[in-house]
């Protein structure tokens, strides 16, 4: 539950007095929301801030699909996350899925006035970042695109062909980074989401995981299994397994394939961002063993 007065969960049993007759004095935006959805997660905060900063003048209803089916069924719920307006105790309006602050606040305008604009805007690219990590492709994609379309911005090309590529798109995530113009300004950041590319492109070729954890289990030295386990972990964003397995194979053969193990490190690390915490922890275990 919120601490906020103007932001509330509601029930089948509370849904009409809280909603359908607050929704005669002001506007009511409805949240249907499930705790294992991750873009719904993403938005709530979006949602909270907007409220909070229109003072009373709009209120945020919040039901949780899971305990709430009648609910669900009662509006015809589809998608998750979806979000639904209420004014005189009827929809008015709403959209599915997740959206940049802007999009919602211009959605709102018509129906409580000209929102203020925040000090701090939100990050789109933070909220992509956040989606990518909760392993949702498809919800930063819907995100990103419309954003980009708009106005091209190196940073979020680069997380979008991130999503494209987790999301199966390999060829159209390679299209996107090459539209990338200022190359050197965002330099870890490409060869990050490059290296990204890279694995799932080379993780589609290698064995199935079980035939892999077989070959090591019969022979622990077998470098090249050891090597494609770890970038099919890397591809699949298991990226703790597929730094350790670099590690152990940069312990004991550092000189495979040209040093492969070192420099797919190297690529990992650019992935993550020099401030994460298993680049952290690898670097310092990387530098260990080089010294």
């Amino acid at each position: 539950m919120s601490q906020s007065p103007y932001i509330f969960d509601v029930t089948e049993a509370d849904f009409d007095r809280f909603v359908l007759e607050n929704s005669f004095h002001k506007p009511v935006l409805v949240d249907f929301w499930a705790d294992w959805c991750a873009p719904c997660k993403a938005l709530m905060p979006v949602l909270a801030k907007i409220t909070e900063s229109l003072g009373g003048e709009l209120l945020l209803a919040k039901v949780n699909c899971d305990e709430q089916a009648g609910l669900t069924q009662r509006f015809g719920i589809r998608s998750l996350p979806t979000v639904v307006l209420f004014k005189d105790g009827q929809p008015v309006d709403g959209f599915a899925g997740v959206q940049p602050e802007s999009a919602i606040r211009t959605l709102l305008e018509p129906h409580v006035g000209t929102p203020p604009e925040p000090s701090d805007t939100a990050d789109p690219a933070s909220q992509a970042s956040e989606l990518l990590e909760a392993g949702d492709p498809a919800a930063a994609i819907a995100l990103l695109q419309p954003l980009i379309s708009e106005k091209p911005d190196d940073p979020l090309l680069i997380l979008l062909a991130r999503a494209l590529a987790l999301d199966g798109q390999l060829d159209e995530a390679g299209q996107v980074l090459e539209a990338v113009k200022d190359r050197d300004s965002h330099k870890a950041a490409l060869n990050g989401a490059r290296a990204q590319l890279t694995f799932l492109r080379q993780a589609a070729g290698f064995p199935p995981r079980q035939a892999l954890e077989q070959r090591l289990a019969a022979a622990t030295n077998d470098s090249e299994a050891l090597y494609q386990l770890a970038v099919s972990d890397l591809a699949a964003q298991r990226h703790e397994a597929g730094l350790q397995a670099l590690l152990e194979l940069f312990r004991q053969d550092r000189g495979y394939a040209d040093g492969a193990a070192h420099k797919t490190l190297l690529q990992v690390f650019d992935l993550l961002g020099s401030d994460h915490p298993l680049t952290l922890q690898f670097r310092r275990k990387l530098y260990q063993l080089l010294y």
